[in-house]
């Protein structure tokens, strides 16, 4: 059985390399996945395909051999190749098919695929591919276009020397201005606070003042405004009263009352008591 040899080659970061996969149908497989089988390498290209396989069927049979890959962006096969068997004995067919440079992200999964009466064995697929290492410039500091990320950041950031003097009076100056606007903050307050503890003042005058109005009849108001006007309140005034007789509701029995002869000792008693306090005042 002949054998096909791919070789890879590899130059520097900034030229094409090479490669070849693993076989995609080992064990006679007659189905994979491509993401399993071409490196996940950004830029990467196919650009042949190569395989190998057996049949095993009767000369007078029809059989069709379809050696294809589906279209992972589309409908269809983005690769296939068919090999006709029929009327012809079984045997081992090699080929090498080169396809257009087509990038990794069309090629979706693979098969071998058996139309008519027979089956394939010893199956082997393999996949030319190409890619540029430095399809991304960052992925290597030695490609071209490569930019150095902690160049950037240090270009972006501005460093500042804490010893310097003018950071350092701009820094006062920052605090200083903090201050003076906290305190023109708090006067603010304070006048608001003073300014509203006076118009409550006069809104309570003002709703007093309504509620004793509200109690005068208009002849009360008219003498309460004139004395407001004298700025003083007479001490004393009269008032009418209507009324009549008030007749006694108690009536006594007896005209004449007793003497309370124990009321009179008492009084003498006191009388007496009262006396004798004083003089002692004078005694010597």
């Amino acid at each position: 059985m002949p054998v096909l040899l791919l070789l890879c080659c590899s130059v520097s970061y900034s030229s094409t390399e090479y490669g070849i996969t693993g076989n995609a149908a080992r064990d006679n497989a007659l189905q994979w996945v491509m993401s399993n089988i071409l490196p996940q390498q950004a830029g990467l290209q196919v650009n042949s395909v190569f395989y190998r396989y057996t049949t095993v069927k009767n000369p007078e049979d029809d059989m069709l051999v379809h050696v294809q890959n589906e279209n992972a962006r589309g409908t269809g096969y983005i690769f296939r190749e068919t090999d006709d068997w029929s009327g012809v004995n079984g045997n081992t067919i090699t080929k090498s098919v080169p396809v257009p440079l087509i990038p990794i992200d069309f090629w979706g999964n693979g098969s071998i695929e058996v139309e008519g009466q027979g089956s394939v064995v010893d199956t082997e697929v393999v996949y030319g591919y190409q890619f540029d290492p430095c399809f991304d410039p960052q992925s290597n500091p030695t490609c071209p276009n490569y930019v150095d990320p902690m160049a950037v950041v240090n270009e972006a950031i501005d460093v500042i020397d804490p010893l310097d003097e003018d950071y350092i009076q701009a820094e006062l100056d920052r605090k200083s201005n903090m201050r003076a606007q906290d305190e023109e903050d708090e006067r603010r307050e304070r006048r608001a606070t003073a300014e509203q503890v006076e118009e409550d003042d006069t809104r309570l005058e003002v709703l007093l003042g309504i509620a004793i109005e509200s109690e005068f009849s208009a002849d009360q108001l008219v003498l309460h405004n004139n004395l407001m006007a004298l700025k003083g309140i007479p001490t004393s005034y009269t008032y009418t009263i209507n009324g009549g007789t008030y007749n006694d509701a108690v009536t006594l029995k007896d005209a004449k009352l007793p003497k309370n002869s124990k009321g009179l000792r008492v009084s003498l008693a006191q009388d007496l008591k009262h006396q004798q306090i004083v003089n002692l005042q004078y005694a010597k």
